[in-house]
């Protein structure tokens, strides 16, 4: 059964008395530890389709179900819990707090979402540092940390209260290529030890590259790499499309 299923989906924008569309009619599915990539230029729609996805933004129109939720259904109070219980974020520009060191941005939503023991806090923090291989950095702040570390706390953020689903907007942006790849392979390892899926936005070529699944975004649009082929095909042509 998919994880994530996206039927009709549309979102709107209203500027005035002028109805901006950004994603028009799109059908598609993520499977359960998938590694799936959102591509396209700046404003084609997929920080608006990850909003959706992450309970963030509701759609004007359609359905979107996740983890077997209707979350297009949910008010705030409702979306705000579904999302601490089963979605995790991790953003390109980091997004940590600078005043906490690195094991209290990782607790951060335990404390905020879920009510965990400080002994099991602990535990599950710990499990994290190691597996992101920060455990000799737990103290620090993120002001005294380099940019591919600071990822790999942001990593361990969104797994710590167990997240199934990990929506990651532009992950490695701000980073040199090394880094890079090695949040990239840090990724893909988490997905396989804890069975998490990943879904990007991004324009970086390495993740789209690593990605099982590639989904181009266009005109408001959602198109595999085949479906994506034809349209731009029958734009050169004038055609309608198909």
């Amino acid at each position: 059964m998919s994880l994530v299923t996206a039927n009709n989906l549309s979102k709107s924008y209203q500027s005035g008395d002028i109805t901006v569309p950004a994603i028009k009619a799109v059908n598609f599915t993520i499977e359960p530890a998938s590694f799936v990539s959102f591509v396209g230029p700046s404003g084609s729609g997929k920080s608006t389709l990850l909003n959706m996805i992450g309970c963030l933004d509701h759609p004007t129109e359609g359905s979107l179900t996740v983890f077997d939720t209707d979350v297009s259904t949910l008010d705030r109070s409702k979306a705000a819990a579904f999302r601490g219980e089963h979605i995790g974020f991790i953003f390109q520009d980091f997004n940590l707090i600078p005043v906490l060191n690195v094991f209290e941005n990782i607790e951060y939503p335990l404390i905020m979402v879920q009510n965990w023991a400080a002994s099991k806090r602990r535990e599950r923090i710990e499990e994290l540092l190691d597996a992101v291989g920060m455990q000799d950095q737990a103290n620090k702040l993120p002001g005294q940390l380099s940019g591919g570390q600071k990822q790999r706390v942001a990593i361990a953020r969104a797994l710590v209260t167990n997240a199934k689903l990990v929506l990651a907007d532009e992950p490695t942006a701000n980073l040199d290529h090394a880094s890079a790849m090695l949040i990239i392979d840090l990724m893909k390892g988490m997905r396989d030890k804890f069975n998490t899926t990943f879904v990007f936005s991004t324009h970086d070529p390495k993740i789209m590259k690593e990605a099982e699944v590639t989904y181009t975004l266009e005109d408001g649009h959602v198109y595999t790499k085949e479906d994506s082929q034809v349209y731009a095909q029958t734009e050169a042509k004038g055609g309608e499309h198909v």
